[in-house]
């Protein structure tokens, strides 16, 4: 498990601010589900195979408990619960989640995510509202060079189908983890891993090349036969959704399948392609979820994202991932001069300042050093305090300043502007 030092959690909140902004604008509510679920529940969205992936535990009940490994669970159980709840329900979410994986660079076991779910009738444009929302958050991080690849299950599943002659869930589900390593593992290697399985070389080649395919509507349609596929139409329709709401960054790309068997239509990954820290974010339609819970009448689609693996990125580009305060330290020349100064740091952070202040008695020429990441320091000596004046010096070119008392708590905007 991984602790998380003021620096790195100062950068969580700049990302976790950015988010609530982005998705109050988009008229999602948000909401905090349980850190803690019912194996039973957990094994409803992905199978018992799941337990090697959580981490869970019998409580004092002997009732078989998991910590929340994503949010979607948690919020499907809410959603279908809640008989009465006015539908399409856009919910967000935004904490920390469990997963007994192999620690790696931008993969650990407790990590932040953030999540957007939108329960309802099925329908194209809600995808398109949560493709939508993940290219403005990334552009409200500032975050270039940010592609959303997106496909379609059904699609690949009748292409699967077809070249391989079975519609066995089985095969499919084999077929579909070897596209879905297509960019993690060599093709030769893939090829390798599933002959062993049992399936034709030749076929695994076709597959492959088929998952290469990228590009626009009209590109995909000159490289590839899909015109007979039903869920072709959905999917260019979905791409021209996204035109018209002026998302730009976007491509489809056959290799997308996402690893989860229980998306049912739609699905995206979105990836910085100047960085190679895998998918920042992953979605898509799985209708099939509220069903496993009871519910054949609500349709689902959403999207996460991997807080961590995005500020990796927003690093690597050298964007700003922390709010900018105006820190303040109050400083005092000599012993008599602490209990103004803390009267006066009290004051300040009255008007909603970032103000520190020693505690310990340290010597004014200590107190300057340790005040030299602060934007201002406002200086408390004798013979200025004994005429009402206090000094404010600029950290950044030395500059200082005398001004009231009455004026510093007055004009806090304007004395202390970056």
């Amino acid at each position: 498990m991984k602790d998380f030092d003021s620096a790195e959690q100062s950068k969580i909140e700049f990302v976790r601010q950015k988010f609530l902004e982005t998705s109050k604008s988009f008229g999602f509510n948000f909401m905090a589900p349980s850190p803690l679920e019912l194996v039973s529940v957990i094994e409803a969205k992905s199978g018992p195979a799941i337990r090697d992936e959580i981490y869970f535990f019998k409580d004092k009940g002997d009732r078989e408990i998991a910590l929340r490994f994503d949010f979607t669970v948690g919020l499907t159980r809410y959603v279908v619960e809640q008989k009465s709840l006015k539908l399409p329900a856009k919910i967000s979410a935004f904490g920390g989640v469990w997963r007994y994986d192999e620690p790696q660079k931008g993969r650990y076991r407790y990590f932040h995510q953030w999540d957007l779910e939108i329960y309802g009738k099925p329908s194209l444009e809600s995808d398109a509202e949560i493709i939508e929302f993940t290219s403005k958050f990334f552009s409200k991080l500032n975050l270039k060079n940010i592609t959303i690849d997106i496909s379609h299950r059904k699609l690949v599943e009748s292409v699967v189908g077809k070249i391989f002659g079975s519609t066995d869930p089985q095969t499919i589900g084999d077929i579909f983890r070897a596209i879905d390593k297509i960019q993690k593992k060599k093709k030769d290697e893939i090829i390798s891993e599933f002959a062993q399985k049992g399936y034709a070389k030749e076929k695994l080649e076709q597959i492959l090349e088929f998952s290469k395919i990228k590009g626009t509507p009209s590109q995909v349609e000159s490289a590839f036969d899909v015109a007979q596929i039903p869920a072709w139409t959905e999917l260019k329709s979905l791409f021209a959704s996204l035109q018209n709401r002026g998302v730009a960054n976007i491509r489809i790309n056959f290799g997308i399948v996402r690893g989860l068997d229980y998306y049912s239509g739609v699905v995206f990954e979105a990836f910085d392609s100047s960085a190679d820290f895998g998918a920042l974010v992953g979605g898509g339609r799985y209708d099939s979820l509220p069903k496993a819970f009871g519910r054949d009448d609500i349709g689902a689609t959403g999207v996460a994202g991997g807080v961590e693996r995005i500020i990796l990125s927003m690093d690597a580009q050298g964007l700003q991932t922390t709010q900018i305060t105006t820190s303040i330290s109050v400083l005092f020349v000599n012993e008599e001069m602490a209990k103004p100064a803390i009267n006066i740091a009290s004051k300040l952070r009255e008007k909603g300042l970032a103000v520190d202040i020693d505690l310990v008695g340290r010597p004014f020429k200590k107190q300057m050093e340790n005040a030299s990441g602060s934007k201002f320091a406002v200086i408390v000596a004798p013979k200025e305090y004994s005429q009402n004046q206090l000094i404010i010096k600029n950290m950044s070119d030395g500059k200082e300043t005398i001004t009231t008392t009455e004026s510093l708590f007055s004009n806090v905007q304007s004395l202390f502007t970056l």
